[in-house]
């Protein structure tokens, strides 16, 4: 800790204890878990995080060094709340302003594996008063390591396979949900082949590097998604508190009935294909 910058001069080197206090910040840091409602519909409470108290370790620290005598330093934490509490939670589940199912072949156990992760990453996520809510953002990038693995997916309008193949019509489904609520659309693409779980010109296509689904919360109060996949049928509701005055859009519904889905190897083994 110490540096020596004129012979017999001791001062703290204060850049060392402002590299030993961002390492120390990392180790000790916590986050927080927002309150959530589980599957079968219980409220699961929140919890609050912790944080390194970066001004009482760095008086504790430079107090050592003017000591000059051994002594033992309690790390100095302080709390990180998280963002939603069971209160909050509890309050804005009260309306269903709006709601969107879609279909899928659950055979397809590779795709149906993605759609659920992706429901579940998606379930119970607010958006606050004037909010942006990013798909990519929230969902998080869709990897081998987070369980995603590879299904059929549309490449500039060809079907090809990739990691989190299926994935699109979750934000789809939230993107049909979201506009049946009031949501102020901020950024939607639609993929360049047709696809058949939404009405023409309803979908919302994404990937990790390129087209995000963006909607804003307009409303003066937050909103909360729910989200499941259930055998062949996700779901997305959005609700807000009881209070609230939303303006829902009329939209269409998805077709029930889906083409029958050929697997990707069954394609490749077909002569001609």
């Amino acid at each position: 800790m110490a540096l020596f910058q004129v012979p017999g001069s001791v001062f703290p080197d204060s850049e060392f204890i402002g590299q030993f206090i961002d390492e120390l910040k990392d180790k000790v840091y916590s986050a927080p878990e927002d309150a959530r409602i589980a599957v079968d519909g219980s409220l699961l409470p929140e919890k609050t995080g912790k944080e390194l108290d970066q001004e009482k370790m760095e008086d504790a620290l430079y107090n050592f060094f003017y000591k000059g005598t051994p002594s033992k330093i309690s790390i100095p934490l302080k709390p990180v709340y998280p963002r939603v509490d069971s209160e909050l939670l509890d309050h804005i589940r009260a309306m269903l302003i709006g709601r969107y199912t879609t279909f899928f072949n659950a055979g397809n156990t590779e795709r149906a594996h993605n759609i659920r992760l992706a429901t579940e990453a998606l379930n119970s996520k607010v958006v606050f008063p004037g909010e942006t809510f990013s798909f990519n953002k929230e969902i998080g990038k869709r990897t081998v390591a987070k369980g995603y693995v590879k299904a059929p997916i549309i490449v500039r309008g060809e079907l090809s396979e990739g990691i989190g193949g299926g994935i699109c019509q979750v934000s789809s489904t939230l993107f049909n949900a979201a506009d049946h609520a009031g949501m102020s659309i901020v950024q939607r693409y639609s993929h360049t082949k047709k696809v058949t779980y939404v009405p023409s010109g309803r979908d919302a296509t994404v990937s990790w590097y390129g087209p995000d689904f963006k909607f804003k919360n307009p409303y003066s109060q937050p909103i909360f998604i729910r989200a499941k996949s259930l055998g062949g049928m996700m779901s997305v509701s959005i609700y807000s508190a009881a209070a609230i005055d939303f303006r829902p859009r009329s939209i269409p519904g998805a077709p029930a009935l889906l083409p029958e889905e050929m697997p990707i190897k069954m394609i490749e083994e077909k002569p001609g294909a």
